[in-house]
Parts: structure tokens; sequence; C-alpha cells
């Protein structure tokens, strides 16, 4: 039981070989939250259908998004701007519009999964 924690040792443990192997898979906390931010990014069911959206049809404007989802354009904006943030996605200006394409190759495996 050489991963439980001090602060927990104490406690009981009935399969101390198991406990070890879940301490290992869960691994670091910063790990596990940065595991959870990305799947927050996809809890919203607006963002989970733009990033399908992007994944399946490629780049899009915000405009056609809009259309494509039954968003309005400043929900669509709103969403992006956090997506870029996450660098999950990124704009690429052509003339005045910005096209916006998946650019995360992890959130792209993890769109490949959504039936």
């Amino acid at each position: 039981m050489h991963l439980v924690p001090a602060e927990r040792a104490g406690r009981r443990i009935i399969d101390g070989n198991r406990v070890c192997q879940a301490i290992e898979a869960i691994g670091e906390p910063g790990a596990v939250r940065a595991w959870a931010d990305r799947f927050s990014l996809l809890a919203d069911p607006g963002r989970l259908a733009l990033l399908l959206a992007l994944h399946r049809a490629g780049p899009l404007a915000v405009s056609d998004l809009a259309v494509a989802t039954g968003m309005n354009d400043p929900a669509v904006s709103q969403a992006l701007r956090l997506l870029r943030t996450a660098e999950v996605v990124a704009g690429e200006k052509q003339g005045r519009i910005v096209r916006y394409r998946v650019t995360d190759p992890v959130m792209l495996e993890l769109l490949k999964q959504v039936t």
C-alpha cells in the first residue's frame, strides 16, 4: 500500500493492491483537472453541436454554424471564444470571413467517438 497518501492511511482498506492500482490509474491531480476541463467543454449541448459540425463538415463561419446548430450568432461567437481560449478551435480569416475548425488532436479523437 505504498501509494496510499499518509492522510488516508488510517482509513479502512479491503483490497490494498487494487487501491494502489486505482491511485496509479487516477494519476496526478493536475492531469485529472485538465481532463475534467476538456470534458466540461463537451458537456454543453451547444458547444458539442458546434464541435460536431466543425469536425464533420469542416471549416465553417459563425453565421453558417448558427444556422446549422439552431443557435443565434452571438451565442455561437461566445462559445467559439471559449473554445478558442481552450485552444480547441482556431479561426482562419478568408477576406472578411473567419472560418473555424477543430485543431486539438485529442478533441478530434473524442469527437470521433460521438455517433
